[in-house]
């Protein structure tokens, strides 16, 4: 089954409850195909932004254009967009087959039983819930409930898939598995989505391009490997990152090539040589304490103490260093940030 694409443009929208200015000025496009992630904490503005592309809401000012048709005050009905919301919002006295066929028996569509039938058999294999077809909701596990939920989405065909935060409730394993589910199934079909999470992980893994929101802004869009390489401020830089960017004084640490105007260097921590420490410490490197080990399995996190700020980075599981150890710090290549959070080109 192929997906009917359409390109999603969001031109100047601005969204305000009462006092709250909720999203503001807000413009990106989504060309036919692609997954982009809206990537933000809590209030910044993300699901406001799938209401608003959806119909649930109406912008104060702006438009929104689904392939080539502005749909800014067209209802829900009639935009054929389809929404997976963060719970599963499932029917549990029905069968996954019929909480799948559902949306294609309503009075809007209606279509023939052998061509639901066709349908709900093609998408229930693709999230490999084939089995479980005769199942009633209650008797699944929270992560084949929300395949039946993302399916009921994908069964429709729509023009456009909007997800708010989809994977958020399930533990870490199960969203390990549904990102790759979600993005191996957006490829085969070729879908148009707007998924919105705070996860980085999700963000990384899943999107064609990240846009970085911020209190209703969208601050800088990208693909993963541009935002967590070439941050535009400071807040885009500690979007991503695992263990999260280290933010330094520019004084703390030697650095070859300080651009004039720096006030913060971020270190990630592939931008920290640590080594023990033989004999002195000079040029480049800073001595440091080991404050603290965790010991994550693949990977150590280190905890280092350089003149009272505190720096995190990783070492190999095998690392011999224990809390109390000197080891010397030496940065390379780091990002350069002005006094307003600007990141300056080194």
């Amino acid at each position: 089954m192929e997906a009917r694409l359409a390109e999603i443009l969001v031109n100047a929208v601005s969204k305000r409850f009462g006092e709250v200015g909720a999203v503001d000025d807000l413009s990106f496009g989504i060309p036919d195909g692609e997954l982009m992630v809206l990537l933000g904490p809590t209030g910044a503005g993300k699901t406001t932004t799938l209401r608003l592309v959806a119909g649930l809401d109406s912008p104060d000012a702006g438009q929104i254009w689904i392939g080539a048709r502005n749909m800014t005050a067209e209802p829900p009905a009639v935009r054929d967009v389809a929404f997976v919301f963060q719970q599963y919002s499932l029917y549990p006295h029905l069968t996954v087959f019929d909480n799948l066929a559902f949306p294609l028996r309503s009075p809007a569509r209606r279509l023939p039983e052998p061509e639901i039938r066709e349908r709900v058999t093609a998408i229930a294999g693709l999230l490999h819930i084939d089995s479980k077809l005769g199942n009633r909701a209650t008797r699944l596990s929270g992560g084949e409930m929300q395949r039946v939920a993302i399916g009921r989405a994908l069964v429709r065909n729509p023009s456009v898939y909007l997800m708010d935060e989809p994977l958020s409730s399930l533990d870490a394993k199960l969203r390990s598995e549904l990102r790759l589910e979600l993005k191996r199934i957006q490829a085969e079909l070729g879908a148009t989505i707007l998924y919105v999470t705070h996860d980085q992980i999700e963000a990384m893994t899943m999107a064609s391009r990240i846009g970085v929101i911020s209190e209703g802004r969208l601050v800088q869009v990208g693909t993963p490997r541009e935002i967590y390489e070439q941050p535009r401020n400071l807040y885009v830089a500690t979007q991503l990152g695992m263990p999260p960017i280290n933010l330094l004084p520019v004084e703390l640490l030697p650095a070859p090539g300080v651009p004039r105007g720096t006030r913060t260097i971020g270190a990630r921590t592939e931008q920290l040589r640590i080594d023990a420490v033989n004999g002195s410490v000079n040029g480049a490197k800073v001595r440091a304490l080991l404050r603290w080990v965790e010991h994550l399995g693949d990977q150590n996190h280190l905890h280092l103490d350089v003149h009272g700020h505190t720096l995190i980075t990783l070492a190999d599981p095998h690392t011999r260093w224990q809390a109390g150890d000197s080891l010397s710090v030496e940065l390379v290549d780091p990002l350069f940030f002005d006094e307003q959070g600007a990141r300056i080109e080194s």
